[in-house]
């Protein structure tokens, strides 16, 4: 049987006088991979900000691995990783540097070996003694990811992955993306690239105005509107979210 990993329940973010996020409950399980899509300002990025504790939620409750954040946010923190789509680098430490620093922050055992074999999945090899002020912004992306994955978390978060990347980069994150689920995270990817999610995602979670329009497996979503089931989820996104054209 399958563990949730990333438990959400009624969770509802207000700003003022406006809900961002309203009264959503989802789970992702270890060995899934969510796509999160929706219109701008739907609250995907709430959302994830949430889970990861960036964000105090309003209401509602959010557990990793098993693990309740508002009761005890350290060890929830522990169990996970965000990776944003604007990665935010220390610019004067080395890549290698950063990798030595995070694992020391997570109490990684086998930091440097594991370090070595995530650069060189991510084809940073020879890069290690690099600032970020001398790296491309698809270079500082992998570099995000590498520092995340370093100690292996249960739920991993990515903001827009692949923004700043290059078609060789792209298949390369996306075979990191599989190679999490296979290993057993749970994984959420926020993205306006229906493409890729259909590509290597399982499950489906579309939002707009801060609630879940359509939820369930990839096939249960294709499923859900027969008529749209062999158009892919473009079609699909723009029928639920009405943005869908008229017939000429």
């Amino acid at each position: 049987m399958l563990r949730a990993m990333i438990e959400v329940t009624d969770l509802v973010k207000e700003y003022e006088s406006a809900r961002a996020v309203d009264g959503l409950t989802f789970t992702v399980q270890a060995g899934q991979v969510l796509g999160l899509v929706g219109p701008n300002g739907a609250g995907k990025t709430t959302t994830m900000r949430c889970i990861c504790g960036v964000l105090q939620p309003s209401q509602g409750t959010i557990r990793v691995a098993g693990i309740d954040l508002g009761a005890d946010a350290v060890n929830a923190k522990r169990n996970m990783s965000f990776i944003p789509d604007d990665p935010q680098l220390f610019d004067y430490l080395t890549i290698a540097e950063h990798l030595k620093f995070y694992g020391r922050v997570y109490g990684v055992p086998d930091a440097e070996t594991h370090a070595a074999a995530l650069l060189h999945e991510l084809e940073l090899d020879g890069k290690q003694d690099q600032l970020p002020g001398t790296l491309s912004r698809g270079m500082k992306q992998k570099v995000a990811i590498a520092c995340g994955l370093l100690h292996r978390p249960k739920a991993v978060l990515f903001d827009e992955p692949l923004t700043g990347l290059d078609p060789v980069a792209i298949r390369r994150i996306k075979q990191t993306i599989k190679r999490l689920a296979a290993a057993g995270s749970a994984v959420i990817i926020s993205s306006h690239l229906l493409g890729l999610v259909e590509e290597i995602a399982t499950h489906l979670m579309l939002m707009q105005n801060g609630r879940k329009v359509l939820h369930g497996s990839i096939a249960e979503v294709k499923e859900s509107i027969p008529d749209l089931k062999d158009g892919g989820l473009e079609a699909i996104f723009l029928r639920a979210t009405g943005y869908e054209e008229e017939p000429a």
